[in-house]
């Protein structure tokens, strides 16, 4: 953490000559893809914060594509996983293959060994498989037999739910849910993008995009964005905004406490730090605003607010009441 004003000078500098580079990047890939910046640029800050994604949005949107151009300009590697009910914990991790030339065992790792996987369609594999990748994504490991193997770095899974068809899907545990740092909901383009991605997209090749950045240099400005400063007044404003969710009455909103079941876990806290830490390096900043705070608020908490029957009868979304939030806890 900068220290002095003279640091908080220097890494603000050093902030905005990166942010530079993030943002031609984030250019190639709009090269590809139209009118999805605010999605692109929440990819981005997964990335800086090496976090995991949920996109839920329907299909034909360009998500897929959107993550393999992202990781060609990156020059990161990809990887897409169909979920589907017959899929099994070996087919997303590898299993032991046994080689009878030499009578051992030896490992065959499965798609997840890779920097950025596409799980299309989460919500259909079965508990098993939610489990493997559960640790995959929370430990960055996997374990075949007995032994256990470093996932590549990094490793940023984005997840993907169709949220218009639900038979033949599996609710994903609250567990994995707050493993997830964002959740973005994609909607459709407006007519003039629609009309754009037609006139892009009509030949049989898709753009070509240029590498921009290596991998290693974005694990630089992740380590960086570790740094950026957070004056104590906005880590307080972070902090209440969690626990009004929780306390909904504290903050002068008794009218929607029948709706929140639970609030969100101090895990959002600590994704909320990172988010807005990565939102302000984004902008080319080395300090966070209140600003970055509200533009993540909703990416944050919308998974891991859980609404009650009344909520729902009443057609009440978590978006909703986090928009209450924002308007009613104080900013510094």
């Amino acid at each position: 953490m900068a220290s002095s004003e003279a640091d908080l000078v220097a890494l603000n500098e050093t902030v905005r000559a990166e942010s530079l580079e993030v943002q031609a990047a984030l250019r190639e890939v709009k090269k590809v893809i139209v009118g999805q910046g605010a999605v692109l640029d929440r990819m981005m800050v997964a990335l800086l914060c090496r976090g995991h994604v949920l996109v839920e949005g329907v299909p034909g949107l360009a998500k897929t594509l959107a993550v393999r151009t992202l990781g060609h300009v990156l020059d990161l590697q990809f990887a897409r996983i169909q979920f589907t009910p017959d899929l099994l914990p070996a087919d997303l991790t590898g299993t032991m293959i046994y080689q009878q030339r030499t009578g051992e065992f030896v490992a065959r790792k499965g798609p997840v060994f890779t920097n950025l996987l596409l799980a299309d369609e989460i919500n259909r594999a079965p508990a098993k498989v939610q489990s493997a990748l559960l640790e995959s994504m929370q430990e960055r490991q996997v374990t075949l037999g007995d032994q256990t193997y470093k996932l590549p770095e990094p490793f940023l899974v984005f997840a993907t739910q169709n949220p218009i068809e639900q038979e033949g899907t599996y609710p994903l545990p609250e567990a994995q849910v707050d493993r997830f740092l964002l959740k973005v909901k994609i909607g459709y383009p407006k007519a003039e993008e629609e009309r754009a991605i037609l006139d892009r997209m009509a030949g049989s090749d898709v753009p070509p995009v240029a590498r921009v950045m290596s991998h290693e240099a974005l694990q630089r400005m992740a380590d960086r964005v570790l740094n950026v400063y957070m004056d104590e007044r906005i880590r307080d404003y972070m902090v209440a905004l969690v626990r009004a969710t929780r306390t909904p009455r504290d903050v002068g909103l008794a009218e929607v406490a029948h709706l929140i079941a639970f609030g969100a876990s101090p895990r959002a806290t600590l994704s909320f730090s990172l988010a807005a830490r990565a939102m302000a390096f984004l902008q080319g900043r080395g300090f966070v605003i209140p600003e970055d705070v509200k533009g993540v608020a909703l990416d944050v908490l919308r998974h891991r607010i859980l609404l009650t029957y009344e909520a729902e009868a009443e057609n009440v979304t978590t978006e909703q009441l986090v928009e209450r939030l924002l308007e009613r806890v104080e900013v510094p």
